[in-house]
C-alpha cells in the first residue's frame, strides 16, 4: 500500500530487527528532524510546528515527546500524565517537562543526535528499548522534553505487545546494569523483580536477562553520580506506586479496546 502512493520510499529489511529498523530510516532521511510513528497511531498536524520551532531554537534538544490521546474518546494516556508531572527541574532554559526517557512512537527526534549515539541497539529488539537510547543521549549532553502542544493519537493494538513483555523486563534489567551506578542498579533490579507481574513472562524475562550477563558486564559504563541522582528522583515515584509482590495481572494483556486497563493499573514498566 505504501509503495502504491508513489511519493514514499519503502525500506524493506530482510529480517525483523525490532526498533533498530528505525535506524535505516533515519540514515536515509535528508531532513534535520525525523518523526516516528507506530502502526497503531497517527499525528495531529496542528502541533508539529511547535515541536519544530522548539528544536530550531535549542540546538542541544534531541527529542520532543508528544501528548498521547488514546482511542476514540481521546483519553489522556497515563504515561503522558506522568511526563507532564515530571519532578525534574529545568536547568538549561528549554521549555517543556524534563524527561529521562520517551515513547518511541510518539516523538520528533534530531537526526544528528540520534546518529551520534548510534540509534537503537538491535540487541534490545523491542520492549522498553527507548530507555537505553535515552540514557545514551543524556549522557552525551542532549536533552529530552515533553511538549503537550504536540499530539499523537493512539489506538492501542495488543497484537504484538503481550508477546514482548519478557523482552521489556530483560531490557530494563540490562539497561540498569549498562548505565546505572552499582547501588542504583541493584535497587532498580530488586524493584523490577518485585513489581513485574509474576507469570511466565516474568520467568522468561529473568532467564533472558541472565543469559546476557557477560555481554552486559563487557559493555557496562556507569553514568555520572549527577545523572544517577536524577534517575533516583524518578525512582522514588515508582517505588511509592509499587505493585503487590504476588500480583500476576499483566496490564498489557488486560487492556480493553479503548486502551483502558481492566482489573489492573495503567503504569508502564520503564521509567520516564
Amino acid at each position: 500500500m505504501l509503495r502504491e502512493r508513489g511519493d514514499l520510499e519503502v525500506i524493506a529489511l530482510p529480517v525483523n530487527i525490532g526498533a533498530a529498523g528505525r535506524n535505516h530510516g533515519v540514515q536515509r532521511a535528508e531532513t534535520p528532524y525525523v518523526l516516528f510513528c507506530d502502526d497503531d497511531g497517527w499525528w495531529q498536524p496542528e502541533g508539529l510546528p511547535a515541536a519544530v520551532a522548539l528544536l530550531d531554537a535549542h540546538p542541544r534538544l534531541a527529542v520532543v515527546n508528544a501528548r498521547i490521546l488514546v482511542g476514540e474518546q481521546g483519553r489522556l494516556d497515563a504515561i503522558s500524565v506522568e511526563m507532564a508531572d515530571s519532578p525534574l527541574p529545568e536547568r538549561v532554559g528549554i521549555p517543556g517537562a524534563v524527561l529521562m526517557s520517551f515513547m518511541g512512537g510518539a516523538v520528533l527526534i534530531r537526526r544528528a543526535a540520534y546518529l551520534e549515539v548510534g540509534g537503537y541497539d538491535p540487541v534490545f529488539f523491542m520492549g522498553g528499548e527507548e530507555e537505553t537510547l535515552a540514557h545514551k543521549l543524556v549522557r552525551t549532553g542532549w536533552h529530552l522534553r515533553y511538549l503537550p502542544e504536540v499530539v499523537m493519537r493512539h489506538y492501542p493494538s495488543v497484537a504484538n505487545a503481550p508477546h514482548l513483555r519478557a523482552h521489556g523486563m530483560r531490557n530494563t534489567l540490562w539497561n540498569a546494569w549498562l548505565h546505572r551506578r552499582a547501588f542504583s542498579a541493584v535497587r532498580w533490579t530488586v524493584f523490577t523483580l518485585v513489581d513485574t507481574p509474576k507469570n511466565l513472562d516474568w520467568l522468561r524475562g529473568v532467564v533472558m536477562a541472565v543469559k546476557g550477563i557477560r555481554w552486559v558486564a563487557r559493555q557496562r559504563r556507569p553514568m555520572s553520580p549527577q545523572l544517577d541522582a536524577t534517575l533516583t528522583v524518578l525512582d522514588r515515584r515508582r517505588f511509592a506506586d509499587r505493585r503487590s509482590l504476588f500480583n500476576r495481572i499483566d496490564p498489557v494483556r488486560s487492556r480493553g479496546r479503548d486502551g483502558q486497563v481492566v482489573k489492573s493499573d495503567q503504569r508502564t514498566s520503564s521509567p520516564r
